[in-house]
């Protein structure tokens, strides 16, 4: 649970002699300059009550505020297996959904993960844990946090039938391209146009027999780009023949049939030259917001979006990845769409390694001095947020310089990066310390 304010009693280091140190209390500083960043920051800061769901949210009022009319918001993550990340997220989700009326968690995932996680959510057969599990165990989020969310979810459309909440993949489908998008554009198909669905049938003929990830991206590149032209292919058929007037079960299949071709077009790419994976990722953050932004006004209710810091930011701090999927969405929605950060100051993670994909927990010492980290946790607040696009000027100067910042993917370790925060995002969520996520014991 999150404390509002900083800790005051002194602390006693206990040396490798096994010597005590008493240490001053951290509030004990000196007076702050004018221009001192931390001073401005501690003037824009909201302490958060805590960072787990459940209990009073009188402390997220002022993000509700933040956050004004967006129809879409981002909430990122600096490392992807952290436990208090993802529960802030459920936290921030649930809140906006009693008090902004948003309907829908959209992460990162596969849009067949998502096909199948929004069924269970609307009451769907099939067990959370399990679910998870078969989905999600080649990705950090095979996590006890991501069952809980899915649970809760559930529990909340079973009281209020007149307004579901939906769970939307808006990724390419890895690791495994859903029999459910093939079978949803064939039914439609044969239901409505008929005479496409021969050749709708041979074109995914042989795309049905590869719907592993892994397996389809080791063939041929050749092969590879022939089933991404009749992916193509089976949706320029079916985008051909929309409808007069608007029909949600067309636009459902179109964006099956859609979903299939984006997943063809990527592994298309070159994907074992460093230029084929830079393609790769900006053809996926891209496609991230199309689905992203398609899905909320197919839907016609609000977005909250769950990826990595990095995804939902506007601005790329490695070349890797050319634009990220933030940015396309400031394109398309303009201010209707709002990007969240997370940092943190100590503490865990589970993530993988350079050497091997078992997922284990790693330590972070306290933020070096010179990092964003570093500065942001002299605010008095263990856990705050801020607005930095209405922070002091002080505070907004120094958000604005590129500085050492942690950014961790799936393995570590990994970075830091030259960041700018107040470039990168709208609002900031600072936590003091984090720990790592709950693997699913299997």
């Amino acid at each position: 649970m999150a404390r509002t304010a900083r800790r005051r009693v002194p602390l006693l280091l206990v040396t490798a002699a096994g010597a005590g140190v008493l240490l001053a209390p951290h509030a004990a500083q000196a007076a702050p300059r004018p221009a001192d960043p931390v001073a401005a920051l501690e003037r824009a800061a909201h302490p958060l009550r805590s960072t787990g769901p459940g209990g009073g949210t009188k402390d997220l009022r002022p993000l509700g505020r933040m956050v004004g009319d967006a129809s879409v918001v981002g909430l990122g993550e600096a490392t992807h297996g952290s436990h208090e990340f993802f529960t802030m997220k459920e936290r921030v989700f649930r809140q906006l959904v009693e008090e902004k009326g948003f309907t829908t968690f959209a992460q990162e995932v596969s849009w067949t993960t998502g096909v199948r996680f929004d069924a269970y959510v609307r009451g769907g057969a099939g067990d959370a844990r399990e679910l998870v599990h078969r989905e999600l165990a080649k990705t950090p989020w095979d996590t006890e946090e991501y069952v809980h969310l899915l649970r809760w979810m559930r529990a909340y459309n079973d009281g209020h039938p007149e307004r579901e909440l939906h769970f939307m993949g808006n990724d390419l489908n890895y690791p495994e391209q859903g029999a459910e998008l093939f079978d949803g554009v064939s039914a439609y198909v044969r239901a409505h146009e008929p005479d496409l669905l021969p050749r709708i049938t041979e074109l995914y003929a042989p795309l049905r027999r590869l719907t592993d990830g892994d397996t389809y991206m080791g063939r041929p590149l050749a092969e590879r780009e022939a089933l991404a032209k009749k992916a193509g292919e089976a949706y320029d058929l079916l985008k051909e023949r929309r409808p007069d007037t608007r029909s949600k079960p067309y636009e459902l299949a179109l964006h099956h049939a859609r979903s299939i071709a984006q997943t063809g077009d990527t592994y298309a790419l070159p994907l074992d030259t460093p230029d084929g994976r830079r393609d790769a990722m900006l053809h996926r953050d891209r496609l991230m917001a199309e689905n992203t932004a398609w899905w909320q006004r197919h839907t016609g209710g609000k977005v909250f979006l769950s990826a990595h810091n990095a995804h939902v930011g506007y601005e790329s701090f490695d070349p890797r990845y050319p634009k990220m999927q933030g940015a396309f969405l400031r394109d398309r929605l303009g201010k209707r769409y709002a990007s969240i950060g997370f940092t943190f100051n100590e503490g865990g993670l589970m993530a993988q390694s350079a050497a091997s994909q078992v997922w284990k927990p790693r330590w972070l010492a306290p933020a070096a001095r010179g990092t964003n980290e570093h500065t942001l946790d002299k605010v008095r607040f263990d856990d705050y947020f801020v607005d930095m696009r209405t922070a002091p000027p002080a505070a907004r100067t120094w958000l604005d310089e590129p500085r050492a910042t942690r950014s961790i993917g799936n393995a570590y370790p990994d970075g830091p990066y030259k960041i700018r925060l107040g470039a990168s995002h709208d609002i900031l969520i600072h936590l003091h310390a984090i720990t790592p996520a709950h693997r699913q014991s299997q």
